[in-house]
C-alpha cells in the first residue's frame, strides 16, 4: 500500500484510540468522545478540516433523520408499559400459560417480549418482585427465576428493535427492521435456551430465597413455601387487559414484518395500488411503532389522568437524549471513515488474513464492551467501524448488523449499570457470586451467539 493509504489507516488507528482513552481514562462522556474521535480520525488521516467536519454534522444528522423517531417512539412507549402495569399483566399471563415447574421458562419469556419496548433496566426494577413472589410461593430458588428473567431481558435488548442497538446497527448496514426483528428472534432463541439452563445450574449452586416477611431480605435455607402464592391470586382489576398489554408491541412487528414479506415476494413492478401503498405505508418501521406509541397511550392508560400520561412521556424522553446522541455520535464516525477511505484500505488488510469476515464486528464490539460497559455504545462503534468496510469484506449486511450486537453481550462485569441492577436486587453483594450468576451468564449468551454466527458466515 502507498503512503496514503497508511496515513488512513494511522488516522483510523489513532482515532479509535482517542475514543478508548477518552471513554475510559477522562471525564469526557461517550457523545463528545465519538465527534472528537471522528474529527481526530478525519483529520490524522489527511483530510481537509472543512471536509472532516462536513462529514461529521452529515453522519449525525443523516443517522438520527433515520432512526431518531422509531428510537423516541421506542422509548415513550416503554415508559407507558412500565407506569400502566402492562409488563406485569403479560407476566401473568406467561405463568399461566407454561404452568407449574417452568417458572424460569415463563419468566425468561415475560423479559424476551418485555424488553422489546422496555430497557432492560426498567424492566428487571419492574418485575423482580415477581420473580421473588414466585421464588417464595414455589420454593425455587430465587437466582434461578432471577437469572432467567434478567437474560430474556438482556437478549431482546441487545437483539431485537426498536431498542437503540439494533435500530442503529441495522441502519448502518442498510438492513430492513423486518429482517433485523425476524433474524434477531432466531439468534434470540438459543441463546435464551442456553441462559436457562445455566440459570437451572447456578441456581442450585448459589440457593437464594427472599424472606417471608421483608422485601429487601434473603435467606439461603429452605422454608416452608407458599408464601408469595397469593400473587397469582391478587386482585388485578387495575391492569390492562392481556389483549390490550401484547397489541403495543405485536402490532408494529406484525406490520413491519408484513412490509418485509411483500417486499421480498412481490416484485416492484408488481407492487402498485391502493392496497401496497398502504403495506409499504404501514409497514415503514416509523409508522409502525408510532401505531403502537398511539395504541398504548389511548387503550392502556384508563386509569392514569391526561396530565400523568404527557409526564410519563415527558420523563421518558429525557431518558431518549443520550441514546440518540451517542447513536448519532457513532454516524458521524461511520461517516468520516467512509469519506476517508480509510475502511476500505482496513478491510483490504483484513481480507489478505483469510479470515470469516464476520470476526471483525464480533472482534470490536467485544473488545468496545469490556472496555466501557455500555452494550450500546459498543453496538454503535463496532457498527460504525465496520459497516463503511461490509462489501469489500463480503460480510453479509444482516449478519454483520447481528454480530455487532452479539459482541456486545461479553462478560458484563463492574462498568455495566445492568450488573449492579441484576446482582444487588438478587441480594447477591460477593464478587465472585455476582460474576458466577450474571457475568458468566451473558458470555454465555456471547459464546453460543458468536458459535451461530462464524458458522453461519461460511455459508452466508
Amino acid at each position: 500500500m502507498d503512503v496514503g493509504s497508511w496515513q488512513m489507516i494511522a488516522g483510523l488507528v489513532v482515532g479509535i484510540s482517542v475514543l478508548v482513552g477518552l471513554i475510559l481514562y477522562s471525564r469526557i462522556h461517550a457523545f463528545p468522545a465519538l465527534i472528537i474521535a471522528a474529527i481526530v480520525t478525519g483529520l490524522v488521516g489527511g483530510m481537509p478540516f472543512s471536509k472532516v467536519i462536513a462529514s461529521v454534522t452529515k453522519g449525525f444528522g443523516g443517522t438520527l433523520g433515520s432512526i431518531g423517531i422509531i428510537i423516541g417512539f421506542g422509548i415513550m412507549m416503554g415508559a407507558i408499559f412500565e407506569k400502566s402495569g402492562a409488563a406485569k399483566r403479560m407476566a401473568k399471563v406467561f405463568l399461566k400459560l407454561f404452568g407449574k415447574g417452568r417458572e424460569e421458562l415463563a419468566l425468561a419469556t415475560t423479559g424476551f417480549i418485555v424488553s422489546i419496548p422496555i430497557f432492560c433496566d426498567s424492566g428487571f426494577v419492574i418485575l423482580s418482585p415477581l420473580a421473588k413472589a414466585i421464588s417464595r410461593a414455589t420454593g425455587k430458588s430465587l437466582i434461578t427465576l432471577g437469572v432467567a428473567l434478567a437474560a430474556g431481558l438482556v437478549i431482546t435488548h441487545h437483539l431485537i428493535p426498536p431498542t437503540p442497538g439494533p435500530v442503529a446497527s441495522a441502519e448502518y448496514f442498510n438492513v430492513p427492521l423486518g429482517d433485523m426483528i425476524l433474524f434477531g428472534l432466531l439468534l434470540a432463541i438459543p441463546l435464551t435456551i442456553a441462559s436457562i439452563i445455566y440459570a437451572r445450574y447456578i441456581g442450585n449452586k448459589v440457593f437464594r430465597l427472599p424472606a417471608q416477611d421483608s422485601d429487601d431480605g434473603f435467606v439461603d435455607q429452605p422454608y416452608a413455601i407458599g408464601a408469595g402464592g397469593q400473587w397469582m391470586d391478587a386482585d388485578d382489576s387495575k391492569l390492562p387487559s392481556a389483549w390490550k398489554s401484547f397489541a403495543p408491541i405485536l402490532i408494529p412487528v406484525v406490520l413491519i414484518l408484513l412490509g418485509t414479506f411483500t417486499t421480498a415476494l412481490v416484485p416492484k413492478a408488481e407492487r402498485v395500488g391502493l392496497m401496497f401503498d398502504l403495506i409499504d405505508g404501514l409497514g415503514s418501521p416509523v409508522v409502525a411503532v408510532g401505531i403502537g406509541l398511539v395504541f398504548a397511550a389511548f387503550f392502556l392508560t384508563d386509569g392514569m389522568s391526561r396530565k400523568d400520561v404527557v409526564n410519563t412521556m415527558d420523563d421518558s424522553v429525557k431518558q431518549a437524549g443520550i441514546i440518540l446522541l451517542v447513536t448519532g455520535g457513532g454516524g458521524a464516525l461511520g461517516m468520516v471513515l467512509r469519506d476517508s477511505g480509510a475502511g476500505t484500505h482496513v478491510a483490504n488488510l483484513i481480507a489478505t488474513m483469510h479470515l470469516p469476515a464476520v470476526i471483525l464486528p464480533l472482534a470490536i464490539a467485544t473488545i468496545v464492551r469490556l472496555m466501557q460497559g455500555s452494550g450500546t455504545v459498543a453496538m454503535v462503534t463496532s457498527a460504525s467501524i465496520v459497516a463503511p468496510m461490509a462489501a469489500t469484506l463480503g460480510l453479509n449486511p444482516t449478519l454483520g448488523a447481528l454480530a455487532c450486537c452479539t459482541g456486545a453481550f461479553i462478560f458484563s462485569y463492574f462498568n455495566d449499570s445492568y450488573y449492579w441492577v441484576v446482582t444487588r436486587m438478587l441480594g447477591v453483594s460477593d464478587v465472585r457470586e455476582q460474576i458466577r450468576i450474571w457475568s458468566v451468564t451473558t458470555t454465555i449468551c456471547w459464546a453460543v451467539g458468536c458459535t451461530i454466527l462464524i458458522v453461519a458466515g461460511f455459508f452466508i
